[in-house]
């Protein structure tokens, strides 16, 4: 009895879902439907004109609105695949990626910052893990856009830090901007949501479309 309740079970759920992959129609369908309708139509009340060009129109609309998403999905395909091999020939590259932290090696970090406005005086200032401020960095008042520094690894009073990770910020005037560090890519890959990243040393993944600039 167990046996003949689970097929049936199974019968009735393959069924369904047979019911189911039959509910969409495809143009053939629909133009075998609508030559049934016309066929069986009653002669003394023949099917509408306006009604069946409104029918054929709309059917179109939904064909098209199809062709054109399969067309979207296939550009998507392509265009990732495209990032993809873009994104490979940066391996072994420097470039700068967004990031408040930064890696101090053999006494060195190099660093980035967005200004927005030309004519203000800009700042990055460098915390250690506690958080405490060790170093800033005037860096006048430059033109807008990507302007570079290097932290030697000395605070204010010239005692040298240790290699390590240490917090950034930046400061243009009285509004903060983006800090970006430098960091060799030593490898890419593929996210299914955000598209292709790469991998910087030190610094982990960041998507291709953050990468500021290739040194």
């Amino acid at each position: 009895m167990v046996d003949s309740v689970s097929s049936t079970s199974n019968t009735t759920t393959t069924g369904s879902s047979g019911q189911l992959q039959q509910q969409t129609l495809s143009q053939s369908d629909f133009l075998k439907l609508m030559v049934t309708q016309m066929t069986n139509q009653d002669p003394t009340k023949p099917m509408d004109s306006t009604q069946m060009v409104a029918q054929m129109a709309q059917f179109s609309q939904v064909a098209a609105t199809q062709e054109l998403q399969s067309s979207f999905d296939s550009l998507s395909k392509n265009l990732t695949g495209d990032q993809f091999v873009r994104a490979a020939s940066l391996v072994g590259k420097e470039v700068l990626v967004p990031s408040s932290a930064g890696q101090l090696t053999s006494g060195e970090l190099d660093g980035a910052v967005n200004v927005g406005t030309s004519g203000t005086y800009v700042n990055v200032q460098v915390k250690d893990s506690a958080g405490n401020v060790v170093r800033t960095i005037g860096l006048g008042q430059p033109d807008a856009g990507l302007t570079k520094f290097t932290w030697d690894g000395k605070t204010d009073d010239g005692t040298q830090l240790p290699d390590g990770v240490y917090q950034i910020s930046a400061t243009s005037g009285t509004d903060a901007i983006d800090t970006f560090v430098r960091g060799k890519v030593e490898g890419v890959g593929a996210s299914g949501t955000d598209g292709t990243y790469v991998q910087v040393a030190g610094y982990g993944g960041a998507l291709l479309s953050q990468i500021a600039q290739i040194l």
